[in-house]
């Protein structure tokens, strides 16, 4: 259960780091309320899930579903490019994931 909080709270974190592209700088109420809960709520689900996970592993998959979420958001929604080398490094941070996953 803890693995899936942890899944969740990354994925919140995707969802504040979108957002805070359409707060305009949190000049705009409704993009900044959701970008707030959202952060609050993935902090939430994190310290959740660190209770029975190790910080240092629990924080590492946290931050790398944030960088992979956030980056694959950027190029579906912002039409960021994905050039080989952008999605070879996005595929080292799984590979990493996996990793610290099968070591715990």
């Amino acid at each position: 259960m803890s693995w899936l909080i942890l899944f969740l709270a990354g994925l919140f974190e995707v969802a504040w780091a979108v957002g805070l592209k359409y707060t305009d700088g949190f000049s705009r109420l409704t993009p900044t309320l959701f970008t707030v809960t959202a952060m609050v709520a993935s902090l939430a689900l994190l310290g959740l899930a660190i209770r029975q996970l190790p910080l240092g592993t629990a924080y590492a998959i946290w931050t790398g579903i944030g960088a992979v979420g956030t980056v694959i958001a950027g190029v579906l929604l912002f039409d960021e490019s994905l050039n080989p080398t952008r999605l070879l490094s996005i595929l080292l941070i799984i590979l990493g994931l996996v990793g610290l996953k099968l070591s715990h």
